[in-house]
């Protein structure tokens, strides 16, 4: 658990200067002489148009257009491509890639390699010399860049030099202000990208034919009309066990709360992702919305511990949270 002071001081240095975040993440090499084209017909986005070490966010949906792995597509140059996706959906990445390999020369090798994570104004002067991508990250109003290679032999300060190291605590609190999904929390079995606030950052509607484009482009053909929503909800207050005097380090609900309309009447999501955010003083969460809940508006938070009901009084706001 991080002290309050060391969480409120790198949660100010993705904020206001820049910090590092050893991210986990897993990471797979794509090549063959059909890579590009079997990508490009796999992925959401404009695989094709990539230039040698550029990048770009994408999703693999199934054949109904359902989020099965959030990801990004970086090219190394020629055919050579790179995937990296969060830490435990590589194997699912993977799978699904090779689910529709029928008669093309590609091939898929699972890699060894790291990703630190730089955030903030200042994150362009923190990166240093080393790894094998240096890509850039547009979170709204938080940008910075990733980096990913084999691990450097001198530790992080090869790649991050003297940056603010920061912890999960302080790194959960700016990507949720952020808006920003992952898989296994915000994106799930079923989740449609429309839903999730995706569908600018992943998808290409000029590329031409993909898996799962009806359901996408359909959406939002209709202006992306669907029956819930990502949202941002704000608890305010501290934890109701924090001791007089000292700022809290821990959220106030926890992971997994439901969240129901103000008066109780209809449960309309549950807390995917949750933290203490320094910043604004109050706990900060994602989670996927019904629409009968318009934001911003009042909703109640509730959860069981020990046997023992409690709730809480909270915001849907919309996303991003900070700006």
């Amino acid at each position: 658990m991080s002290r309050p002071d060391d969480l409120r001081r790198e949660h100010t240095a993705l904020r206001a200067t820049s910090g590092a975040h050893l991210l986990s993440r897993d990471v797979v090499r794509v090549t063959g002489p059909d890579a590009a084209g079997y990508l490009q017909g796999q992925c959401s986005q404009d695989v094709g148009a990539l230039a040698d070490g550029a990048a770009a966010e994408a999703l693999l949906l199934s054949p109904q257009g359902k989020v099965e792995v959030y990801l990004r597509v970086s090219r190394l140059g020629g055919e050579e491509y790179v995937l990296d996706t969060d830490a435990g959906f590589g194997e699912v990445m993977m799978a699904r890639l090779q689910r529709f390999r029928l008669r093309v020369k590609v091939e898929f090798e699972p890699l060894d390699w790291v990703c630190a994570a730089i955030r903030g104004p200042d994150a362009a002067s923190a990166v240093a010399s080393g790894p094998e991508l240096v890509l850039p990250v547009e979170w709204a109003g938080l940008a910075g860049f990733d980096l990913l290679g084999p691990a450097p032999v001198g530790g992080l300060d090869d790649w991050v030099g003297g940056t603010v190291r920061c912890g999960e605590p302080a790194w959960e609190a700016a990507r949720i202000e952020a808006g920003i999904p992952v898989n296994g929390r915000e994106v799930m079995e079923g989740s449609i990208a429309a839903e999730l606030g995706l569908v600018d950052r992943t998808v290409s509607f000029t590329k031409g034919c993909f898996t799962g484009q009806e359901l996408v482009a359909r959406l939002d053909s209709r202006g992306s009309n669907v029956a819930r929503r990502l949202c941002g909800v704000v608890v305010d207050g501290p934890p109701s066990d924090a001791r007089a005097g000292l700022e809290p380090v821990a959220p106030a609900v926890p992971l997994g709360a439901v969240v129901t309309t103000a008066d109780g009447s209809h449960t309309v999501g549950s807390i995917s992702s949750v933290a203490w955010s320094p910043g604004s003083a109050s706990t900060v969460a994602l989670a996927t919305l019904h629409r009968r809940v318009t934001p911003p508006g009042p909703v109640v938070v509730t959860w069981e511990e020990s046997g023992v009901a409690h709730s809480r009084p909270a915001e849907s706001r919309p996303l991003p949270l900070v700006v």
